[in-house]
């Protein structure tokens, strides 16, 4: 596969989605998410994902002119208005006020309102690690999963992402969805015709089922069972009663064209170290565990091997199918 620079990645796409529609604003920042998100190995959530918001945006699902801005403030917490655009402006936003609001107040909460997919939930943190604080981040999404007991998608995979600055060392970084495995796992194996190991997911009529098709027609199951499905059911709480944003039940799949504007939501959480311990006790204590772990040589440092990728996508660019570059050079007028 051909090898391109995140440069002219970052061009291409962003070129393809002010075709569909996006304002040049929302472009760059779209198309610096994705690509991140593909020099980093999560082609999940990369450059595949250009011709989702592009029909979304040619069809309606997307304000490709939205602007956003904080509607509502007080103290230490704000709430953005994604303008029905994609996320990636409106929750930079958020991320930035609650960088200054922390350093005000100690700790700050920004929530996000009637946005879209925010991507790599962990990709917004970046800026907080930065800023040498620790960050949490939230999304939902649209219905994926059952409520525990229940036999009909309610809430979404519902992404947690955390990170804590290291002195003089890239921060750890802990991103996970709430799913068992990813939806992506269950498209690969239906597209190879090979079954998915029970406990993955439940068809329509919500039972187990180790056919990959039914299980995506269905829905996933939560990770760690009763666990994981209540921590969805927070994360759905932060994101949406706190915010006034659509549950995941109320917003259509992000998987067609067509579909309502899906109106989700997303919610940051950003604490200044200097508020509590100190910045300096901070670093003494993270490193302290860091070399516990470490002791272990088999343990790997979350979001290490991520940094490694993009690191070498920098230099080295990086691999795209030759059908997917078409794609995006190719992506029609909205």
């Amino acid at each position: 596969m051909p090898k391109v620079s995140i440069e002219q990645l970052n061009t291409l796409a962003g070129a393809a989605l002010m075709r569909a529609g996006a304002s040049a604003a929302m472009a760059r920042a779209t198309a610096a998410a994705l690509v991140t998100a593909e020099a980093q190995g999560l082609a999940s959530h990369g450059l595949s994902r250009v011709a989702q918001y592009a029909g979304h945006l040619r069809h309606g699902r997307v304000n490709g002119n939205a602007e956003p801005r904080v509607i509502r403030a007080k103290a230490a917490a704000c709430l953005v208005d994604a303008d029905e655009g994609l996320a990636f402006p409106a929750c930079a936003l958020a991320i930035k006020e609650a960088i200054a609001r922390a350093r005000e107040c100690g700790a700050a909460f920004a929530g996000v309102t009637r946005s879209h997919h925010f991507g790599v939930a962990a990709y917004h943190l970046e800026a907080v690690a930065a800023a040498g604080m620790v960050g949490l981040a939230f999304g939902n999404s649209p219905a994926a999963m059952p409520a525990w007991g229940g036999r009909r998608p309610l809430f979404g995979t519902n992404p947690i992402a955390a990170v804590f600055p290291r002195r003089g060392q890239a921060p750890l970084v802990i991103d996970l969805s709430l799913s068992e495995v990813a939806r992506g796992k269950l498209m690969v194996a239906a597209k190879a015709g090979k079954p998915i190991p029970a406990g993955w997911a439940l068809d329509k009529a919500g039972q187990p089922t180790t056919d990959p098709q039914a299980g995506l027609d269905g829905m996933m199951l939560p990770a760690g069972g009763v666990k994981g499905a209540m921590l969805a059911l927070v994360v759905e709480l932060l994101c949406c009663a706190l915010t006034g944003a659509a549950f995941g039940f109320e917003a259509d799949s992000f998987f067609a064209d067509e579909g309502n504007r899906p109106h989700i939501g997303q919610a940051f959480l950003v604490v200044d170290p200097g508020a509590l311990a100190g910045a300096e006790v901070f670093a003494e204590r993270v490193e302290t565990l860091v070399a516990a772990m470490l002791l272990d040589p088999e343990v790997r440092l979350p979001g290490y091997r991520r940094l490694e990728l993009q690191r070498r996508a920098e230099t080295e660019g990086i691999e795209v199918a030759a059908p997917l570059l078409e794609q995006l050079r190719a992506a029609p007028v909205g």
